[in-house]
């Protein structure tokens, strides 16, 4: 018997299908109704609803190599369109209850360190390319290879490591950490604050978000990041009117004019595919592609497993049903996201919130695309939200990812300082690549001083043999004289 009936296998054979949605889409069969599909399809949406405000402001805080800055408007509606869309489509052909929109932590390691390399149009690029790749591993079969060749602590390790550059970024955004500029006007270690002690209206509103959000997910309320971000949002709209804030950055709380406006689609299309091959060397835009490959394929497969898990979907074996499709779809999302400038796009682990509501299939989505859909006429509202607002989310997000840490066995060195440089390397050094490079060469070198080198996978020597031309890139050029 398939694990796909589960909560209808209580003694009693499933009813029988009452139309043509019921049929497709198996409702009955998995012991759902479609009043739960509903209400699991609603609960997705406003726990993961924060990605059309987070999304606008972690791309929309960055600039380009060019110093050219993508509207917040435009990716309010790009962010919601591809959401949308592919959230359907995830539905339809995927038939499970796993809801897709802009990936964390892949939109900060293309704001924060691709697009400075290069024009936006061409990070975007970059995104399409590895939504390609990834298709084509999940039809060759080599995605499954590849996941097995990285040990899972170090899966984990780069999950907890993009946990904190998240958080990092949240602090710094808000204003809470600042850099300490010196007398030769660089950068040294960061202080709290802006002059070594926190000030400002700006900085109690991110603070009281924090405390609300940790408040909220302690008590596990359902939506509590977008409730922190929407209440913060209507605290700092009351204390902009009310008190003397010199700035709040990159968005002014103000009521807007209009709530609705007409979806601006102006960044579709605007990616090159080949253009960041011209802005750096070869071998960097592997690296980069390969990190968001790496980001996105283990998150994937993770929220996938996890959520279809929950649900009581697996099969008598363990694996998931039509994982070939609802992997293609996920690449195909990257592919849109990219196409569309709204960052890769990927199945989200919120989704658990429409599966605790009681959602098993995908007609839950088709509740949640729909939202999404509607969302595209609400981007005057959406740009209201200052950093301040959002920060604590990004935050809370790192927190949620940080807690895999647990899972990693730290009395064993072999894999202890690789996950240790992994996790440390990426926010002290900004850079989610320089972090998995670092993890990476450690456990191979590791592996080999001790004698183990045949328990290493042949993919993961290849990997590692790219990261060490990665990290010495520069003398490489000089020798072969290309600068």
């Amino acid at each position: 018997m398939s694990a796909q009936a589960t909560d209808v296998a209580k003694g009693s054979p499933p009813p029988p299908p009452q139309n043509a949605l019921d049929r497709y889409f198996r409702i009955g069969e998995r012991g759902s109704t479609f009043a739960r599909e509903v209400r699991g399809g609603f609960a997705t949406f406003f726990t993961m609803a924060y990605i059309l405000v987070l999304n606008p402001i972690i791309l929309g805080s960055a600039k380009d190599k060019f110093g050219h800055a993508l509207s917040t408007g435009q990716l309010v509606t790009a962010t919601a369109l591809v959401a949308a869309v592919m959230t359907v489509i995830m539905g339809v052909g995927g038939n499970l209850p796993l809801a897709i929109a802009a990936g964390l932590g892949l939109n900060a390691v293309v704001a924060f360190q691709i697009a400075p390399m290069m024009s936006w149009d061409d990070a975007m690029g970059l995104i399409v390319i590895e939504g390609l790749v990834i298709c084509v591993l999940v039809v060759t079969g080599l995605r499954e290879a590849v996941m097995h060749a990285i040990p899972q602590p170090l899966k984990q390790a780069i999950s907890v490591g993009i946990g904190l550059f998240i958080a990092f970024i949240g602090f710094v955004d808000a204003g809470f950490v600042s850099r300490i500029p010196d007398a030769a006007n660089t950068t040294v270690p960061v202080q709290l604050g802006g002059s070594g002690a926190l000030s400002g209206w700006p900085v109690l509103v991110f603070c009281l978000g924090v405390l609300l959000t940790i408040a909220l997910l302690a008590r596990k309320v359902k939506g509590a990041i977008l409730i922190s971000i929407v209440a913060m949002t209507v605290l700092a709209i009351v204390v902009h009117a009310v008190a003397d804030v010199k700035s709040w950055g990159l968005t002014t709380p103000k009521v807007p004019a209009d709530v609705f406006a007409a979806p601006d689609f102006g960044l579709l299309g605007h990616f090159s595919l080949f253009g960041a091959f011209a802005e750096v060397s070869f071998i960097t835009v592997v690296m980069l592609v390969f990190t968001l490959i790496l980001s996105d394929f283990f998150d994937t497969m993770g929220t996938v497993v996890g959520i279809t898990a929950e649900a009581g979907l697996l099969d008598e074996e363990g694996k998931v049903p039509n994982l070939g499709r609802v992997l293609l779809i996920d690449g195909a999302a990257a592919v849109a996201g990219g196409a569309a400038s709204s960052s890769s796009n990927t199945a989200y682990i919120e989704s658990a919130a429409g599966v605790g509501e009681g959602a098993r299939t995908g007609f839950a989505n088709l509740v949640t695309g729909g939202l999404f859909a509607v969302a595209l006429f609400l981007s005057p509202l959406l740009t209201i939200v200052p950093l301040q607002a959002a920060a604590p989310a990004l935050v809370a997000v790192g927190f949620l990812m940080m807690t895999q840490v647990k899972n990693i066995g730290w009395d064993d060195f072999e894999i202890a300082v690789p996950a240790f440089l992994t996790i440390a390397v990426m926010p002290f050094t900004y850079s989610i690549t320089n972090g998995i490079g670092a993890g990476f060469i450690a456990f191979v070198l590791l592996k080999a001083v001790l004698g183990k080198a045949r328990q290493v996978h042949w993919l993961l020597w290849a990997v590692s043999a790219l990261f060490v031309v990665y990290f010495a890139i520069d003398p490489i050029e000089q020798l072969l004289g290309v600068k």
